[in-house]
């Protein structure tokens, strides 16, 4: 795919916002088109010329849809229907808003993976005090230690002007997941037949800024929390692992524990990161493709292409229909497309290309990164060879209620063997996820790591 729209030539408006040093902050007159000609978090406000991508109109409210007893919203695009479905047969009429890997994606199952296509929604929205302080950040969070830490950082969007691909990626990683969440989802790695054993697992995720510190002091490097206990199936009930994601990791690498039920030990976990394979993926998935990206990003050279207009999951409320199995969903080679949803979006894409002398297993990664969310919801992995090896695609809701644009299901295909990981799923789960709940900074020590671990 080619056809990024470059920083100079998106608008005369964008393009007088890159001006600068690459680690400084913007003016006071640049972030005051926060809210007019951009949206809150430094989205172009209007829709595209065609009129196939609408202006931006405050998102999803609060009382969008309703909620069940099980947590399980509503769809408010429930009426709508597909404009159209892209195959491999019509592929290249659609060329120019599909990446190399959705291509790729289309000819490796040319019988069986399409692309419904649906009316575009800018659903996404934030609080107003997310908002807020990301219009603060715009004059005040700068890059620090070589882009791999941000300064003087809290909450918000660290970047609502993003001048290089450092700073977009930082968006990414720092993007709103609410304050805290607990909830249970599922993961599974198919077979290329199909066949897969799904993990049962009971998360906690915690925003630094958003736990109480009960008498210890806060890490003021960490940048969230996450607790991950598996509860199925029975030979890894009980295992746990335990993360604080640190802003600069590579002053203080990111802090892992896991805890094996089976030895009743807690030891530390310095391969959750990179390239180290993450819990329950049997190999397809690596640490840091967990939300699509994270962790340090000092083995990369970070280059923002420019904005481009792709064909990419959204509003993806389907996929969370209580009425389903999954069964229903989980198909061999990749998800049902009876179920997905796609819609055309603007999108930065940012290309990441492993550094002289820096080993990693994807030599190139190409991150397409939703223009109202700051969420990439395609990435495309690259073989040493330069070929494509792994598409993931972040199904994207809007939890209304909360105003948290989140993805609900992340998926990994691997083009070569026919396998993926998915993970996120939770239609057959009674347990309504927990959002905002107390939560305190004893609740993600190596002391609570072992209760948590007790079968």
């Amino acid at each position: 795919m080619n056809n990024y729209k470059h920083l100079i030539s998106s608008s005369a408006l964008l393009a007088s916002l890159w001006v600068g040093s690459t680690l400084a902050a913007v003016s006071a007159q640049q972030a005051a088109t926060l809210g007019q000609q951009l949206t809150p978090v430094g989205a172009e406000q209007a829709g595209n010329a065609a009129g196939t991508i609408p202006a931006w109109n405050g998102g999803l409210a609060k009382d969008a849809g309703t909620l069940d007893g099980s947590g399980f919203m509503s769809d408010p695009y429930a009426g709508d229907k597909p404009l159209f479905t892209i195959t491999a047969a019509n592929a290249e009429q659609y060329r120019e808003h599909l990446s190399d890997g959705q291509l790729a994606l289309l000819k490796r199952y040319p019988s069986s993976f399409r692309m419904p296509v649906y009316p575009s929604h800018r659903s996404s929205t934030f609080p107003d005090t997310w908002l807020q302080k990301t219009r603060d950040n715009a004059t005040q969070v700068t890059l620090a230690g070589d882009g791999n830490t941000l300064q003087n950082y809290r909450m918000g969007v660290p970047f609502p002007l993003a001048q290089n691909g450092l700073e977009a990626v930082w968006n990414h990683m720092a993007r709103y997941l609410g304050s805290t969440l607990h909830r249970n989802i599922i993961t599974a790695a198919p077979q290329a037949s199909g066949q897969y054993t799904a993990s049962l697992l009971d998360q906690d995720i915690a925003m630094q800024w958003a736990v109480s510190d009960l008498g210890q002091a806060k890490n003021d490097n960490v940048l969230f929390y996450y607790k991950w206990r598996t509860v199925s199936p029975a030979r890894l009930a009980g295992d746990v692992l335990l993360v604080h994601e640190t802003l600069d990791q590579v002053k203080e690498p990111r802090l892992a524990w896991v805890y094996n039920a089976g030895q009743r030990r807690v030891r530390r976990a310095p391969q959750v990161s990179y390239d180290g394979p993450s819990t329950t993926s049997d190999g397809q998935h690596t640490s840091d493709n967990f939300m699509m990206y994270n962790g340090a990003p000092d083995r990369y050279e970070w280059k923002l292409l420019g904005k481009s207009e792709l064909y990419v999951p959204y509003n993806a409320y389907r996929l969370d229909d209580p009425k389903l199995k999954y069964d229903d969903i989980i198909k061999p080679g990749h998800l049902n497309p009876d179920y997905t949803r796609y819609e055309l979006h603007r999108v930065w894409v940012v290309e990441a290309n492993l550094k002289p002398g820096k080993r990693h297993i994807y030599a190139k990664r190409r991150l397409y990164l939703d223009e109202d969310s700051w969420q990439a919801l395609v990435v495309d992995h690259y073989d040493n060879r330069g070929q494509i090896w792994r598409v993931a695609e972040g199904h994207l809701q809007q939890v209304y209620q909360q105003q948290i644009p989140m993805i609900l299901v992340e998926t990994c295909y691997d083009l070569l063997n026919g396998r993926y990981f998915v993970s996120g799923l939770r239609n057959e789960i009674s347990n309504a996820p927990q959002y905002g709940i107390p939560m305190s900074s004893t609740d993600f020590t190596p002391a609570a790591l072992r209760r948590a671990g007790v079968r």
